[in-house]
């Protein structure tokens, strides 16, 4: 490349030096800036570099200059992402089950980027801190991506549907038969993207797990269900179907001891109306979906919590306890 062509990169190569190579620990030096540039062919002098970096600060980019022994030293004081948020944004990827290995390695590396290669070091540790079982889906961002699209555009969606048996093998629901369902939303669970969709077939919203997908593409075919979508809570709906399971939904009356209040309100949300039922316990009603996942739940609180109502729930619960006391047989 010619040198005058070079000269024109020179401004946007010392501004991606400084956003890569220096930091508040690690300021960059006038000769170490001239020196990288010289390495891509790019001649430079002090004084230039002086212009630079004030032609930086008159773009609006916060260079900060700092004292290396009796030289000046630079550094970006203002990044999009800090240090921090960074990190959090490497945690959310790293624990995130939807994202295949190979996908959250990809974004971690992207993430690294917005950072100087010193701090990168630290997001790269984070890597290795935790072990989650991961999707091994590739197309789950993609899947994502086309579904939020079809919502926009205002179109349904076709795919098929699979559970793995036990040798990690695909069986497809309905025979291997498409999907087609008008997308409403969708609702990041228990570290699961669901789309909550309508489903013409059953006049009813159901949902489905995004990374259960395949062969997933939007139609052209105007989505039906709307007069359902804008009568549904999606906040309510995803608090009240435990685990994103299905069953029936239903007025549900609890009665847990006081200790457990900030249980019912991670679970419930922090509108639940707590009612006080003497100095020790408390009740709550909420609209929820009785299943076997809302069921292991209430376990989880043993004696402290008791399903109160309705009937038909309570008689659901006591053959759940029979159906699984019953494995275990008599001692």
């Amino acid at each position: 490349m010619a040198k005058s062509q070079l000269q024109k990169q020179k401004l946007l190569r010392v501004y991606e030096f400084l956003q890569h190579h220096a930091d508040e620990q690690h300021p960059a030096s006038t000769a170490a800036i001239i020196a990288h540039l010289e390495h891509l062919g790019i001649a430079s002098q002090r004084k230039a570099i002086y212009d630079d970096i004030e032609t930086l600060r008159e773009c609006g980019i916060d260079v900060v200059q700092t004292n290396i022994g009796r030289l000046y030293g630079y550094y970006l004081g203002a990044r999009t992402f800090e240090l921090p948020e960074l990190k959090l944004l490497v945690d959310s990827v790293q624990a995130s089950k939807f994202i295949s290995p190979k996908k959250t390695d990809a974004l971690i590396r992207k993430l690294e980027t917005l950072t100087s290669e010193y701090d990168a070091q630290q997001l790269q540790r984070q890597v290795f801190v935790h072990s989650r079982a991961k999707t091994e889906n590739e197309s789950v961002l993609y899947s994502i991506d086309a579904l939020h699209a079809a919502i926009f555009r205002d179109r349904k969606v076709r795919f098929r549907y699979y559970d793995l048996n036990l040798r990690r093998e695909k069986v497809f629901r309905k025979n291997g038969t498409h999907y087609s369902v008008s997308p409403c939303a969708l609702v990041w669970d228990d570290e699961n993207y669901y789309l909550v969709a309508y489903d013409d077939d059953s006049h009813a919203i159901r949902h489905y797990r995004v990374d259960k997908m395949t062969e997933l593409h939007a139609t052209d075919i105007p989505r039906s269900g709307q007069e359902v979508f804008a009568r549904l809570d999606l906040g309510l709906y995803a608090k009240s179907v435990f685990g994103m399971f299905g069953g029936e939904t239903a007025p549900v009356k609890l009665r847990f001891e006081n200790r457990f209040a900030h249980a019912v309100f991670d679970r419930l949300g922090r509108d639940a109306m707590l009612i006080p039922d003497g100095d020790t316990h408390f009740t709550v009603t909420a609209e929820i979906t009785v299943s076997p996942q809302f069921f292991a739940w209430l376990f989880g609180f043993g004696s402290a919590a008791k399903l109160l109502g309705p009937p038909e729930a309570v008689a659901a619960l006591r053959q759940q306890l029979a159906d699984v006391a019953g494995q275990y047989g008599s001692t």
